[in-house]
């Protein structure tokens, strides 16, 4: 990694805002079909880890530890693409994903638990 590399990354770090935990949510997305498959928390540690490691790596809230998507399941996300929101509050990962997401066993997710919300036109804004 080169200076630069470095000092762009740093930049990305600073550039984030993390809530009160020092956190931040991280949504990962397949890079190609743009299907949502989960979202993770990341410190400053976990993103840097993210963007330059090729791997994406999460904070654990509950274990208190950090941990790379397929270390043990063999379930692995390769980092294609990242980008923080208008805001720096949120992170976007695009990944390349080996086998499932969800540690349920599902592809993704967001695969159960479909919820049926009120649908309005969009040129009208009432009920479709």
């Amino acid at each position: 990694m080169t200076a630069d590399d470095r000092s762009e990354t740093a930049a990305v770090i600073d550039r984030a805002r993390f809530d009160s935990a020092g956190l931040l949510p991280a949504i990962i997305q397949q890079h190609d079909s743009r299907e949502v498959l989960m979202m993770g928390w990341m410190d400053a540690e976990a993103l840097r880890r993210t963007l330059t490691e090729g791997r994406v790596t999460f904070w654990s809230r509950s274990r208190q530890e950090y941990w790379r998507k397929g270390d043990t399941s063999g379930h692995v996300q390769h980092v294609r693409g990242a980008a923080l929101d208008c805001d720096g509050d949120t992170l976007l990962v695009q990944v390349e994903q080996v086998g499932v997401a969800c540690h349920t066993g599902a592809r993704s997710c967001f695969d159960v638990d479909l919820l049926d919300p009120v649908v309005l036109s969009a040129d009208s804004g009432e009920q479709a």
